[in-house]
């Protein structure tokens, strides 16, 4: 079914997520509107000497649940988290794959890739020379076999395409995969994103650069989005993957269907390595053509979830562009909130599982709390939704996602209503 543009329509049926609220996208969900925290002390590595010892850890994933014990061996962790949030994607949306699936494709992202097999790589060559390094080591590294595993794993045959565009990646593989179906090259789509950055380099690398929260006595209230005493994000590892399909193709399989995506807006700011553009006209840029491709304008939106990784320069920023974006008279009256207070900041992974939050949103008029919001910060002050979750009618989410480098990603959901 074609929409009123001529193109065609995109609906949401299935999703898979492991977080570090939960190892399904239910659980997620009720921990997140519960206000509960994923973060605490390092487990997977000693911490002593690094200035950074917390992060918001997936906990009891057993990789074996979804890939044999010899294939786990030859996969970094990103890789074996996006191919478990994929299955549970399938799934949940009912969908039967059959060998020659040229119709259905995959689209998954990552912002950094096998970070911990890069990491052990070297130290093999570092310690014991050229000829220990494993033969499966660049395989683990690359970040497209994430969407690669996937691919392989579930036999889909269509379109196949990784994002690496740091923080904004899973939403330019969710909105990419859209374009593959509207440009009818697929009826099928995963998308999603994956990340596995707790690893030595990666809380070594980011806690060099003052980017991580350093409340190392207190991790649960230490990513604080909006919040005053904000001082740097919480690293979280996560993937997370919907199920994009045409809605005839949906609706001739009786399938069920969460909610529709009907608009996509990328933009680059073009001003430095990590920092966002001050003026928050090229983020919004993003918003407003998200909202073109829609249909919707500024009064439509119902709740916007937020970008806000908790960092002092970045959530000031967000909050320009969202005035920019909607007109300060509108911006104050939508229902913002980051739910990376609860989840962390997952890189390349955040978008999935913001985007499975934001569809959730969208089928139950409810919408998730910024955790640890005490002290507004008076150049954050839009209704941010403190610490509680709210009853919200949600018809239209947005979603926002920037990442270093100027990229800047939004989509935007709606309720089904056939």
């Amino acid at each position: 079914m074609t929409s009123e543009n001529g193109r065609r329509r995109v609906v949401v049926t299935g999703v898979g997520a492991l977080t570090p609220l939960g190892n399904d996208a239910e659980t997620f969900w009720k921990n997140l509107i519960a206000g509960e925290s994923g973060a605490g002390p390092i487990t997977s590595f000693d911490t002593t000497g690094y200035a950074v010892q917390f992060a918001c850890e997936l906990k009891n994933f057993e990789p074996t649940d979804w890939v044999d014990a010899k294939s786990v061996r030859r996969m970094d962790r990103f890789a074996l988290l996006s191919i478990g949030a994929a299955r549970m994607a399938e799934a949940d949306c009912g969908l039967a794959i059959a060998p020659e699936a040229e119709r259905i494709g995959a689209s998954i992202a990552t912002g950094i890739g096998g970070l911990k097999s890069f990491q052990d790589c070297h130290l093999a060559l570092w310690e014991k020379g050229p000829d220990r390094c494993s033969p499966f080591s660049i395989p683990s590294i690359l970040p497209n076999m994430g969407a690669g595993w996937v691919s392989m794993e579930l036999g889909t045959r269509g379109p196949l395409s990784s994002q690496c565009e740091a923080c904004a990646a899973s939403n330019m593989a969710i909105g990419d995969a859209l374009d593959q179906i509207r440009l009818n090259r697929a009826d099928v789509m995963f998308a999603g994103g994956t990340e596995c950055g707790i690893a030595p380099v990666g809380i070594a690398g980011f806690g060099a650069m003052r980017a991580l929260s350093r409340r190392n006595e207190d991790p649960l209230r230490a990513s604080r989005p909006f919040d005053a005493e904000r001082d740097g994000f919480v690293m979280g590892e996560a993937a997370g993957v919907i199920v994009l399909e045409e809605l005839e193709h949906a609706r001739a399989r009786n399938a069920k269907i969460y909610a529709e995506l009907i608009g996509y807006g990328i933009s680059s700011d073009a001003h430095h390595m990590t920092e966002p553009d001050p003026s928050g006209r090229s983020p919004a840029r993003a918003i407003t053509m998200a909202m073109q491709d829609a249909g919707v304008g500024p009064e439509d939106i119902d709740y916007v979830n937020a970008h806000a990784t908790s960092t002092p320069i970045g959530d000031a920023s967000e909050t320009r562009v969202l005035k920019v974006a909607f007109g300060e008279e509108r911006a104050y009256r939508i229902p913002i909130s980051s739910t990376k207070g609860a989840t962390g900041h997952c890189l390349g992974g955040s978008g999935a599982i913001e985007a499975i939050a934001s569809i959730f949103a969208c089928g139950r008029d409810i919408v998730p709390p910024t955790l640890n919001l005490e002290n507004p910060d008076p150049e954050c002050d839009l209704d941010y939704i403190p610490n509680v979750a709210r009853q919200v009618e949600v018809n239209v989410a947005l979603s926002n996602n920037f990442g270093f480098g100027g990229h800047n990603a939004c989509l935007i959901f709606r309720k089904f209503r056939g």
